[in-house]
C-alpha cells in the first residue's frame, strides 16, 4: 500500500512581502492625511483671531458710545488686551481717521499658528460702524 501524501504544513503568520506592503500602504495614507490634517487644526486655530477682533470690535462700540469717539489705544478698552484669549495672536490696532481704526490679530512666532502662511494676520477695518474683514473672508469662517 501506498503511504498517504504529505502536505506540506503551512506556518501561520506574515511574510515579509505582505509587511512590506502594508507599510507602504500606511505609509502613503499618512503621507496624504497628515497635510490635510495640519490645515484644518490652523484652520480651527483661528478662530481664536477672529474672537479677539470681535472681543475687540464690540468694546471699540461700546467706548465710542460712551466717547463719541473709538479709542485710540487698546489700554483704554475694557476686556481686551494685546493677546488673545488663547495667546496664538498678537492683537494690535490703529485709529484711521476720525471715524474708524484697523485692528490686527498677527500669529506670534513659533506658536501654533506660526505656519498658516495663508491667514497668518487677521485684519477688521472699522469705518463709522461698518466692519470689513481680511485679508479675505475664508480667514474668517469657521
Amino acid at each position: 500500500m501506498n503511504a498517504p501524501l504529505s502536505r506540506p504544513r503551512r506556518s501561520s503568520g506574515f511574510t515579509l512581502v505582505e509587511l512590506c506592503i502594508t507599510a507602504g500602504v500606511v505609509a502613503l495614507l499618512a503621507a496624504v492625511a497628515l497635510p490635510s490634517y495640519r490645515d484644518h487644526l490652523l484652520q480651527a486655530g483661528r478662530v481664536d483671531a477672529v474672537a479677539a477682533l470681535t472681543r475687540l470690535q464690540a468694546a471699540q462700540e461700546q467706548h465710542r458710545s460712551v466717547h463719541g469717539l473709538y479709542a485710540a489705544q487698546l489700554g483704554a478698552l475694557r476686556g481686551v488686551g494685546t493677546v488673545s484669549p488663547e495667546g496664538r495672536y498678537a492683537v494690535s490696532m490703529a485709529l484711521s481717521g476720525a471715524e474708524g481704526y484697523r485692528a490686527t490679530a498677527t500669529a506670534r512666532a513659533g506658536g501654533a499658528q506660526a505656519g498658516d502662511r495663508e491667514c497668518s494676520a487677521l485684519t477688521l477695518d472699522v469705518v463709522q460702524g461698518f466692519a470689513t474683514p481680511g485679508p479675505s473672508a475664508r480667514c474668517w469662517r469657521r
